[in-house]
């Protein structure tokens, strides 16, 4: 690679290393797998709806970006998030089917939901066949199924028939809709996309985080009231960790502020509330100056899962950039400049192109959470999104830079 560790060359090439490997996870029957560490399908692992969803995404932006052979991919996915994994009698999508398509998993959740609306929106920026009606699909599923209008935020799960609904309510999988609303707002021009984003976050962080001294409850009741001690006995738990996972205050932070630079009138708490996310994460997750972050955090902001995952640091690099982009400030230039050599040294895997997805804190590899490299959407987001603007959302704004 050329320049130095988060230069735009050195981003760019590291990209297309990265998308080699991605290409690995193709599945000629239909959808994509879950890839090892060398980059060869894991034999224990069946279809995964969020692996999907993701990796049409990566590769509808990347044709966006000018990246050959990359729409195909696209295409693929589009068709298995509309064959493989959709539920013909009921809509919506399965979280885990065989390699027949057979569900091995009946409900119906709105992280999945989420990442199939933000592919769909990408996809349909990208012009991939069969996109549209794909989105309109994730659209309306949102909007009729999980989007709860009392509370200002989705709900976690719902049966197969959408009948009964999970009393659990999260906020990774409210976090990650915000980013597929904003998305599906600027590819449809449909405002209630944005309003809903804005909505969700004001809750989630405006109220709830402000009220945990920026550290995010991830875990709540049925009616929205913080479990603090949730999962306190699965402390590692991929999805639901206990206690506040630092990453998401990374990844909550840059999507305030994209939503602060979408608004023609931004409240002033949005770019308040990304910087104190911002220096509440930096200051629990600072161990000794080792490199990387924690994954998790107790509710003092003292480590419980100390191993440092590849999303984490990518979130919290985009975090930094885009607060630089925002308001100038320097100190935010600086975190870039050191998260970026700390990738370079340690998270890139200069064998396959791809990133480890986890170490340990002596920056060696782990299994504790991840087995594998799964998927490449952490990863092609912190090497693409630097070269954009805030708003609107790449799927519009990539092209104009490629």
């Amino acid at each position: 690679m050329s320049d130095s560790p988060g230069s735009a060359a050195w981003r760019h090439a590291a990209r297309a290393d990265l998308l080699t490997f991605a290409r690995r996870s193709e599945r000629p029957e239909g959808g994509f797998v879950w890839l090892d560490d060398t980059g060869s399908p894991d034999p224990d692992k069946q279809l995964e709806l969020w692996i999907n969803a993701r990796m049409t995404y990566v590769f509808a932006l990347a044709h966006l970006g000018g990246v050959g052979d990359t729409l195909r991919l696209a295409e693929h996915g589009v068709t298995a998030l509309s064959t493989l994994f959709h539920d013909d009698e009921h809509g919506g999508w399965y979280d885990v089917v065989d390699a027949h398509g057979a569900p091995r998993d009946h409900a119906k959740r709105c992280y999945g939901h989420s990442f199939v609306l933000l592919a769909a929106a990408t996809a349909v920026a990208a012009g991939a066949k069969g996109a549209q009606e794909l989105l309109d699909e994730a659209a309306a599923v949102h909007a009729d199924h999980f989007w709860e209008p009392n509370a200002g935020r989705c709900v976690e799960e719902l049966s197969q028939d959408w009948s009964v609904v999970d009393p659990y309510r999260g906020a990774n999988s409210n976090m990650h809709t915000v980013e597929a609303y904003l998305v599906a707002g600027d590819v449809t021009g449909v405002p209630v996309w944005h309003e809903r984003a804005a909505a969700i976050a004001e809750r989630i962080i405006g109220i709830h985080a402000r009220a945990h001294e920026w550290r995010i409850p991830e875990h709540y009741d049925h009616d929205w009231t913080p479990v603090p001690m949730y999962n306190d006995d699965s402390p590692a738990d991929p999805f639901r960790p206990f206690g506040a996972t630092p990453g998401h205050a990374f990844e909550w932070a840059r999507l305030l502020l994209q939503l602060a630079a979408g608004q023609d009138d931004p409240r002033p708490w949005l770019v308040e509330a990304a910087e104190a996310l911002f220096a509440r994460a930096v200051e629990d997750t600072a161990e000794d100056d080792t490199p990387g972050l924690a994954y998790t955090t107790n509710w003092h902001g003292e480590p419980i899962v100390h191993e440092r995952f590849h999303w984490v640091i990518a979130e919290a690099v985009l975090a930094a950039q885009a607060l630089h982009t925002y308001t100038g400030q320097a100190i935010y230039a600086g975190f870039v400049s050191r998260w970026w050599s700390e990738i370079d040294e340690h998270f890139v895997d200069d064998t396959t192109g791809s990133w480890h997805h986890e170490l340990t804190p002596a920056m060696s590899p782990s299994t504790r959470t991840w087995r594998g490299k799964p998927d490449a959407y952490h990863a092609f987001n912190a090497l693409t999104l630097p070269d954009l603007p805030l708003a609107p959302s790449a799927a519009l704004t990539i092209g104009a830079e490629a």
